[in-house]
């Protein structure tokens, strides 16, 4: 008993529903309006918004807001164009905010 059942993963903290996993985790250290956010290289059982360009800290990018699938909540944001080059990495990757998600099976 005890043993831990499945991959270490991160849940919408609204309704528990599965998002993200530990092990897709790009880094740990991007900032988001309200705090520390973690860029995922996939994210689950979101859905993306309209794509639109903002300016971001790092620059120019064109994102989608992600939501959760079942709850509809704002998640964080997909990087669907990066103008940089050295920005490039992000692209197709999932930013989700800290305080949005909740960790499951640590």
């Amino acid at each position: 008993m005890g043993d831990v059942v499945g991959p270490r993963l991160y849940s919408c903290y609204n309704c528990r529903n599965p998002v993200a996993l530990h092990d897709d985790i790009v880094s740990k250290s991007f900032q988001a309006k309200k705090g520390r956010a973690f860029l995922f290289s996939h994210a689950m059982n979101v859905t993306a918004g309209p794509k639109e360009n903002r300016h971001l800290m790092t620059g120019l990018h064109t994102v989608a807001d992600v939501n959760c699938s079942d709850c509809g909540e704002v998640l964080g944001w997909r990087y669907e164009r990066a103008y940089e080059d050295s920005q490039k990495y992000k692209e197709g990757k999932t930013v989700l905010e800290k305080f949005k998600i909740v960790k499951e099976n640590w």
